[in-house]
């Protein structure tokens, strides 16, 4: 009896303790849930609403309307036109990589598109949206809608393709936009370029990005669960870019195309009075459009083999020997330094030769041309008076003088890829070739040849120098926002007389009857200088014939000038490879430009042909 008594005790106690421990616990479970319920809708409210509402609603990126680009006249030389564009948001899909297979089958993407896509995804953030393919037609547009179940991350949208009507007129001036690729994701800031895929890859439209870009918008809008548009919440509407306007007539740089003609090389017309560049001609060229929705491998690979270069600018990029265009700059420095009497007589036999050297530098014309003057040594572009001229003045004052023109220097044009060309100098032989400089180099380099090359850019900056005795402009294509361009600086000599003998020179190269050009005169008065760029070298005592000469081994032919001669408005450069002559082949086309630009009737009888030898 006892013992039952004992085990019943025994029972109720354990009994009360799993009844206080279920107490317990469930007490434990309530303010565990309480608590949470608490934490939940109170510290974390803001975030699950927000939650909520993305369940709800979406951000649809607004991209900004690129700004167009005009000619100095009002011409569109980049435009936008409406298409449809497939676009996918990383962060909207369920599988990105299988969306990505079944739109390479509907939109017939090949492999190099595909990863290029899946690059441009892997570097970017999940929730921008990717272009995927631009320039929709009808049945491609029907494909993907009709598959939307399955492209949950996938949405067509309309917008502005970038279209050049020019073409290849002003490729290498206007540039191309691209799309965005992996390297532009690492440099850009993403927020600025939401919802854009293009991003200007040469020229002014990558020059002046900034300013062509614009501002990011966007719509929130109320979707279904199927995550289709029920309504608009939200508009904030994009910033479009500025509009940009050129200094360059489409005019003027038709007819400096088709004036080279058949010839690669390069023509730049400048406004002496401020630097406005007016044509920029780089031939052969390309058509930008290509490159907007991506160029195809094959027809990228067949112009950068091209053995033409049409990718090349041959205005600002590419560098030729100037020739005996610096001859009229060569006759400034022999007055400035006291080396050179405009007016004293000097023989020029058939070659020039160092004192106490056996070695002999031709001239042009293999019989020399006896007794000239300063301004006949222009005019005839004698050859032996610039050797001489240069052996005495040395290679140390020549680079000083001709880098005060621009030689040598970049320009500072608003373009990118620009070269500086190079004026050689003693301190330059010794650092990238590790030798000393010879007398030899200084004769050649005195009428432009050996080491020296040049832009046709520079080029033309230098003749607006010549045009206006001295006052520099930096070169330029777009107005600057704060303003009107102010001089660079000016070319300071110790007598104004020099000027006006070295324009003088120049105007006898046209005007004269035995001068280089004269068959370029016209009814409004020019001054220039010929030249021809050397392509390769011809022993002592040998001799070429240019009728048996493979094309590719001919001079290239250069001629600077500036008209009106008494009130200058218009500077160009012409330089067409391999055109042997800048008399016969590189001044009339300079003419065909000035003759447009002053509104001239062409002469029948003006048209490039090649000359034998000669500048």
């Amino acid at each position: 009896m006892l013992e039952r008594l004992h085990d019943h005790g025994r029972a109720r106690r354990l009994f009360r303790r799993r009844i206080l421990f279920a107490a317990a616990l469930s007490l434990l479970v309530v303010f565990t849930l309480a608590g949470r319920a608490a934490w939940l809708t109170i510290a974390q409210h803001e975030y699950y609403q927000a939650k909520a509402e993305n369940n709800r609603t979406r951000v649809v990126v607004l991209p900004p309307e690129r700004g167009r680009i005009f000619d100095v006249n009002g011409e569109v030389v980049a435009d936008n036109v409406a298409t449809y564009q497939v676009q996918i948001t990383p962060e909207q899909s369920r599988d990105v990589e299988a969306e990505i297979d079944l739109l390479s089958k509907v939109l017939d993407l090949g492999p190099r598109s595909i990863e290029a896509l899946k690059e441009r995804i892997r570097v970017g953030r999940r929730f921008d949206p990717v272009l995927v393919k631009t320039g929709l037609d009808e049945v491609e547009r029907a494909r993907v809608a009709r598959l939307k179940p399955w492209l949950r991350g996938t949405e067509i949208v309309s917008s502005l393709k970038r279209v050049y009507p020019y073409g290849e007129l002003m490729a290498h001036v206007v540039g191309y936009v691209g799309r965005i690729n992996a390297e532009d994701v690492k440099r850009i800031d993403p927020d600025a370029y939401r919802g854009t895929q293009y991003i200007g890859k040469t020229g002014i439209e990558r020059q002046y990005e900034d300013r062509l870009h614009g501002e990011p918008g966007y719509r929130v809008v109320e979707v279904d669960a199927l995550g289709r548009e029920v309504e608009v919440l939200e508009t904030v509407r994009p910033v479009p870019g500025k509009d940009i306007a050129l200094t360059i007539d489409i005019g003027l740089q038709g007819v400096a195309a088709a004036a080279l003609g058949e010839y690669s090389g390069a023509v730049v017309a400048e406004d002496p009075r401020n630097g406005a560049i007016r044509a920029m001609v780089s031939r052969p060229s390309f058509d930008p459009n290509l490159f907007v929705d991506g160029i195809s491998h094959k027809a990228y690979q067949q112009l950068l083999n091209d053995p033409d270069r049409p990718l090349y600018n041959r205005a600002v990029t590419a560098t030729y020997p100037p020739g005996s265009t610096i001859k009229p700059v060569m006759g400034l420095a022999g007055m400035q330094y006291g080396l050179l009497d405009p007016d004293e007589p000097f023989f020029a036999g058939p070659y020039y030769q160092i004192p106490g050297n056996d070695h002999r530098y031709r001239d042009w014309r293999k019989w020399g041309h006896g007794w000239v003057d300063f301004k006949k040594s222009i005019y005839r572009s004698v050859d032996v008076y610039y050797y001489d001229l240069a052996h005495r003045m040395g290679i140390d004052r020549m680079h000083a003088f001709l880098t005060d023109f621009g030689l040598g220097v970049k320009t500072g044009i608003d373009l990118p890829g620009e070269s500086a060309g190079l004026v050689p100098s003693r301190e330059w032989k010794a650092r990238t070739k590790q030798q000393v400089w010879y007398p030899g180099e200084t004769v050649i380099a005195g009428i432009g040849q050996g080491y020296m090359l040049s832009t046709i850019l520079q080029l033309a900056d230098m003749t607006s120098t010549l045009a206006l005795s001295g006052t520099r402009h930096t070169p330029w294509l777009v107005a600057p926002v704060d303003g009107p361009r102010a001089p660079r600086d000016r070319v300071a000599l110790d007598k104004n007389d020099y000027w006006e003998r070295v324009r003088e020179a120049m105007r006898a190269v046209v005007g004269n009857k035995r001068g280089t050009a004269h068959k370029i005169d016209a009814p409004y008065p020019i001054a220039g200088k010929t030249g021809t760029a050397q392509v390769f070298s011809v022993a002592q005592n040998e001799e070429y014939d240019a009728e048996e000469l493979e094309r590719r081994l001919h001079d290239h032919a250069v001629f600077v000038g500036f008209a009106p001669f008494d009130r200058p408005e218009l500077a160009v450069a012409v330089l067409a490879e391999h055109g042997g002559s800048g008399s016969g082949t590189a001044a009339p086309i300079a003419r065909q430009v000035m003759d447009f630009w002053f509104d001239v009737r062409p002469d029948a009888d003006v048209q490039p042909e090649f000359t034998e030898y000669g500048d």
